[in-house]
């Protein structure tokens, strides 16, 4: 799942940016720190470039507390949620989690999210769904959500929890020797766990494309699970300007940027969080418009671009025909370490979103060729059930 942020030039009034858990932890390590969804936020350590190669090879650390970790308690949660994701809420087992989406009436993405059921006996003593979404979003969403969720449905916003990824190929050797057990979960499976009478709630998850972990922990107790993380030599905390570039070759979308409230699933490539069940019984916000566009085809799509050149097409650049009028946007964009080329992701007409289809983007003057590319740009290497 991803993430927006709003600029300091943003209207209305003025609010005071909030500090996170690691604050110091991280200004300690040398981080530069940015605002980042009201939140100082470190954007990189060694620099961006060598962070990212680092998590491709070996293992990083992720500060993503500023994220909404939501508890949903009450008889039926799960229908209730049914009415505002096209996700199969009510079919999600025990301990098992899934990527959805927040519809408003017209069927565009307020937020998108990760859902989980909670087994018997989890770390947070409670009998209903966990959720994670973006951490711009998290009071909009919940105000949403209250609106919409029968007054039965309890909602809580676990502000006392810590959120850590740890994301790269050794992610795993390195977590079970701190954790033992984590090597039985896989991909989009999660459990609790206890480190030194510490309760984890851990998922194999993450935002990046590998291999990794997401770890929901006290924020009390989360400065000594940094520390004992990157103890380990195959560890360094990364920052923010290596998650996007990361996501990017991962083919992920970033909210905010990629999606919004003007872009319904099918626009935005994500018609896989449109379960069966859902398809065929409806009963979700923008059905009508959402079914229609999926048999039909939406207006516009979002593609990934490969850009001819080294220089980086940046989001806002236009995707011009060929007359130079503009038909589509760029909404990320920038070098990616591991491709070894500039990269980028747009909404252009449907007619021209077939891999292969070659394009122009304008930008400060100067136009770019690229072509239409299948996303992810680099293979993701989740382990699956099987693939262990």
């Amino acid at each position: 799942m991803s993430d927006q942020t709003d600029g300091p030039g943003s209207d209305g009034p003025e609010i005071e940016t909030l500090t996170l858990p690691l604050d110091a932890w991280h200004r300690d390590r040398g981080a530069r720190m940015v605002e980042f969804a009201g939140y100082h936020m470190p954007i990189q350590y060694d620099g961006i470039m060598a962070e990212h190669l680092w998590v491709r090879e070996s293992a990083g650390l992720f500060d993503v507390s500023h994220m909404g970790q939501l508890l949903f308690t009450g008889e039926g949660a799960d229908a209730a949620l049914e009415a505002v994701l096209p996700g199969d809420v009510k079919g999600l087992g025990a301990s098992r989690m899934r990527y959805s989406l927040l519809l408003a009436e017209n069927g565009g993405i307020l937020d998108d999210l990760m859902v989980t059921r909670l087994p018997a006996g989890n770390s947070f003593d409670a009998d209903g769904l966990y959720m994670v979404v973006n951490g711009a979003t998290k009071f909009d969403d919940i105000a949403y959500l209250l609106d919409h969720l029968p007054d039965d449905i309890t909602i809580n916003l676990l502000e006392d929890q810590a959120l850590l990824a740890l994301q790269g190929p050794k992610a795993v050797e390195v977590l079970s020797r701190i954790v033992p057990g984590v090597e039985a979960l896989v991909f989009m499976t999660c459990a609790g766990f206890d480190w030194s009478g510490t309760p984890l709630w851990i998922s194999r998850s993450g935002y990046t494309g590998e291999d990794g972990f997401e770890i929901s922990v006290p924020s009390e107790a989360v400065v000594a699970l940094a520390e004992a993380l990157t103890a380990a030599p195959e560890v360094k905390p990364i920052g923010l300007g290596a998650r996007d570039s990361l996501r990017l070759e991962a083919g992920l979308p970033l909210y905010g940027h990629d999606l919004d409230a003007e872009t319904t699933p099918v626009m935005a490539d994500l018609g896989f969080a449109l379960s069966k069940r859902r398809r065929e019984e409806g009963g979700f916000k923008g059905y009508d418009r959402i079914m229609a566009e999926r048999e039909q085809g939406a207006i516009v799509k979002r593609v990934g671009l490969s850009v001819e050149g080294r220089q980086p097409v940046r989001e806002g650049a236009a995707v011009v025909d060929v007359e130079g009028t503009e038909v589509g946007k760029v909404t990320s964009g920038g070098f990616a370490p591991s491709v070894g080329a500039p990269i980028a992701m747009a909404y252009v007409p449907t007619a021209m979103a077939t891999p292969g289809t070659t394009i122009q983007i304008a930008q400060r003057g100067k136009v770019h060729q690229a072509t239409v590319t299948a996303m992810p740009f680099i293979p993701h290497r989740y382990v699956r059930t099987g693939g262990k």
